[in-house]
């Protein structure tokens, strides 16, 4: 077969590229050709991947706003797609012409419906008329609507009830496939490799304890929420140390800190390319988001033998059973629910269990048996009378 792949930023590293490359590796062994359909790429990436016989496509793309940024890659992108005959295009963006559609961003017209639960009435009044919005929705909706599309890979089943009730859907048109990890990278024994030596970087005592939260957007990670609860548990678990990881404004949550009495427990060292080391370092992960489809942070925690604190809107949250292998709030922003979950973990004896059983959860959803379900879709969606 001859196959397109189409993402707006192609490198052979991080989480969705880690997916990707593996994807076009089996496909490429399989003697299958591969061609994307990217604006840029890592540079060097073509010579990495040459053995792997890609055929690069730079997609034209308009920088600047964000809006015309996705417009104008769809737009293009369909023109240079419809310019070859592709027996397959994979998309993983919100475009205009493909066969499979992996909605790994979830489903806007979702978040904004929970945005409103939590944004101000002025906001809540200007939401529905922003450039950017408008934009997206129009995209999706071409996305989900495209008489070309043969089937939307959901990352939850979540993500396929918010598809099938926003836009119609239909339910055999929608596959829920799991993310997957890298099971040697995200590891148990990085805690004895990396993990005292991450902690003696960040000032944090072997004798004491670690929350990490990592995420970019950390109002819709749900931080506020965090920040609330183990305010209000704080003084019970003496020793505890928040460490707040990734891209966002510090100022709004540093306030909420000093608010509650615990800003001296809570440790802001901004966006990082030490994940790994982190996830090692802790002892439990949370992540309590309004709106996440599939956390691949909370996967990765959970593989490393952290068990994950997290809410019912996020689609990893279908891969934790409460008490079990990490803890479950159902609204982001419960914060007395988010305390008794931090209360629970830390001041029961069967912390160390919590995480041995989060990395036998993480053990059954690999980044390899997500690839080979994928393959299986396709393999399916080719059969001639679906052709």
């Amino acid at each position: 077969m001859k196959i397109a792949f189409v993402r707006k930023t192609y490198t052979p590293y991080g989480g969705a590229e880690k997916y990707l490359s593996l994807l076009m590796e089996r496909l490429g062994e399989q003697g299958h050709e591969i061609h994307i359909f990217a604006n840029r790429w890592e540079e060097g990436a073509k010579q990495r991947e040459k053995g792997g016989g890609l055929v690069f496509h730079r997609v034209p793309m308009i920088g600047a706003p964000s809006i015309l940024e996705a417009l104008s890659f769809a737009f293009f992108s369909r023109r240079l797609l419809e310019s070859e005959d592709f027996n397959l295009i994979h998309s993983f963006e919100r475009t205009l012409y493909q066969d499979v559609y992996r909605a790994g961003d979830g489903c806007h017209r979702e978040w904004l419906r929970l945005r409103k639960k939590i944004d101000s009435w002025p906001k809540r009044i200007s939401l529905p008329l922003n450039p950017l919005h408008r934009g997206l929705l129009f995209l999706e909706k071409r996305v989900f609507q495209s008489p070309r599309l043969k089937m939307v890979v959901a990352n939850s089943r979540r993500g396929k009830e918010e598809i099938r009730r926003h836009y119609g859907v239909p339910e055999e048109k929608i596959r829920v496939i799991y993310n997957g990890v890298d099971l040697e990278t995200f590891h148990p024994r990085n805690r004895a490799v990396f993990g005292q030596a991450q902690r003696r970087a960040m000032g944090i005592r072997a004798s004491e304890s670690l929350i990490l939260f990592l995420g970019s957007g950390f109002r819709r990670k749900g931080l506020d929420g965090l920040i609330e609860g183990f305010g209000r548990v704080a003084g019970e678990i003496p020793g505890v140390t928040l460490v707040v990881a990734g891209k966002d404004r510090f100022g709004p949550y540093e306030r909420a800190a000093r608010r509650r009495g615990v800003h001296k427990r809570i440790l802001f060292v901004g966006p990082t390319r030490q994940a790994r080391e982190l996830y090692a370092a802790s002892d439990l992960f949370a992540l309590p988001a309004i709106y996440e489809p599939f956390s691949n942070a909370c996967l990765e925690a959970m593989a490393t033998g952290v068990p994950v604190l997290t809410s019912l809107q996020n689609g990893v949250s279908e891969l934790i059973a409460d008490g079990e292998n990490g803890f479950l709030v159902s609204e982001a922003g419960d914060a007395p629910a988010i305390a008794e979950r931090l209360r629970r973990f830390f001041l029961s004896p069967e912390r160390r269990t919590l995480g041995e059983e989060a990395r036998r959860t993480g053990e059954n959803f690999s980044i390899a048996l997500a690839v080979d379900r994928l393959l299986e879709l396709y393999a399916e969606i080719r059969r001639p009378e679906n052709a």
